[in-house]
């Protein structure tokens, strides 16, 4: 009877988002915010029928997050088409690098003043909770390859980054733990965890999203091959280069982000420097789009990034539904209540303005991409990662409360602010054009 029971209900959840989605777009409401709260009715308090523990199951949850991480991740990059050299990718590598380290830095001060953590706790905890998420931010990041909007460009390009670059201070917290090498001074941390790690993971995408991408186009416009099962070009550039990635003991999911831009790369040097709009627009209307010799690289593009983005809706119930119940383990304490605004009003902005300085942000621009630095299911991934890895006992439970109530607050504040703030924004910058 539960079994029959799941389906009713992942059924009229399915079928009431799909209803209801151009209705959540006119309100100050994400569909994240109503999964949270079926989550929470499903969970022991109430339903009962998702009965999870952040601690007995991080192993489950470690992988259920990762997959959903890796596909919001190589969705990112396929959304990403400006070139590298451009100034707007200035923004998200000074936020994933300078903000990363400013924020894992703030979060573990915090850890260790005021929480009485151990050095190495403190950096775990800010490693954990320092990535902004590629997942349950959408409605603050690029919507399509033509949206080169400077704040969404810049969020999303952060969180596709960010996820990757807090590993290196996970594994230094772990280390400082004794539950990792670091070597004498740091030197095989330094030298593996970040230099190597960091390289090897960027490269390996790069590879793998390049390669499959021009042997796709090849094998299309000359020989009028390798046409349809888009999806599985999808899934398998994501399995490859996550998979060799790891094999190499480097960072899958920077490799993963690196896939989706190289394979837009190659896209763009093919359909050359036209309006991203006109590009996608001709990838439409004809299955001979596929083959054509003009229309080829944006119809490869188009195909994988729309299979993935119904790839990435459908984790995004998962995963927040997950979390919901989860929320039932958590002691909604005095501790809760001031961490939670000392990280999304005082870290946060700090970071984020330090890291911006010099740049052609403005400081309405830099006080936009300081509130949406979203937290969700990359936070809960690090926090299972953390606990399959050494991370045990009342560290343990300490971390998963704050993580999972800072998903959620984040969740939901930035749920409530997303429609209104963006809607004044584009106004003043509306207002700004006709002036």
């Amino acid at each position: 009877m539960t079994f029959i029971l799941w389906y009713l209900i992942i059924g009229g959840i399915l079928v009431a988002m799909a209803l209801a989605g151009s209705v959540l777009q006119r309100l100050p409401l994400t569909a994240s915010m109503f999964y949270l709260a079926i989550g929470a009715a499903l969970g022991p308090p109430a339903a009962g029928l998702l009965r999870l523990d952040i601690l007995r199951d991080a192993h489950l949850l470690e992988r259920v997050t990762e997959v959903a991480v890796i596909v919001s991740l190589f969705t990112a990059g396929l959304k990403l088409r400006l070139p590298l050299s451009d100034r707007r990718w200035r923004p998200p590598i000074l936020m994933a690098s300078m903000g990363m380290v400013l924020t894992v830095a703030g979060v573990a001060a915090v850890g260790v003043l005021a929480l009485g953590l151990s050095l190495g706790a403190a950096v775990l905890l800010g490693a954990v909770l320092a990535p902004t998420d590629p997942v349950l931010a959408s409605d603050v990041q690029v919507t399509h390859a033509g949206d080169q909007e400077d704040v969404r460009f810049a969020l999303t390009g952060e969180a596709g980054l960010n996820d990757g670059t807090a590993f290196p201070f996970v594994m230094l917290g772990l280390g400082l733990l004794g539950v990792h090498e670091l070597g004498a001074v740091w030197t095989r941390w330094l030298a593996v965890d970040v230099v190597w790690a960091i390289g090897a993971g960027l490269l390996v995408g790069t590879g793998c999203g390049t390669l499959v991408g021009r042997l796709v186009l090849y094998l299309r416009r000359e020989h009028r091959e390798a046409v349809g099962l888009d999806e599985f070009l999808a899934l398998g550039l994501i399995a490859l280069s996550y998979g060799l990635a790891l094999a190499i003991h480097s960072y899958g999911f920077l490799a993963v982000f690196a896939a989706g831009l190289a394979l837009r790369r190659v896209e763009r040097q093919h359909s050359g420097d036209a309006a991203p709009a006109d590009v996608e627009a001709a990838a439409h209307g004809s299955t001979t789009a596929a083959t054509d010799r003009e229309r080829a690289p944006a119809a490869m593009a188009q195909a994988v990034l729309a299979f993935n983005e119904q790839l990435e809706r459908i984790g995004e119930v998962a995963v927040v539904l997950v979390i919901g119940a989860l929320l039932t383990g958590v002691s909604w304490g005095t501790l809760p209540l001031w961490f939670v605004p000392v990280l999304l009003l005082g870290i946060r902005p700090g970071a984020t303005f330090l890291s911006l300085t010099g740049t052609a942000t403005t400081s309405r621009e830099r006080s936009f991409i300081a509130w949406f630095g979203v937290r969700g299911i990359g936070s809960i991934y690090y926090l299972a990662y953390a606990l399959t890895h050494g991370l045990s006992g009342g560290d343990g439970r300490l971390f998963a409360e704050l993580t999972l109530a800072v998903v959620a607050v984040s969740i939901v504040a930035h749920g409530f602010s997303v429609t209104p703030l963006m809607q004044l924004r584009h106004s003043a910058r509306g207002a700004r054009r006709r002036a």
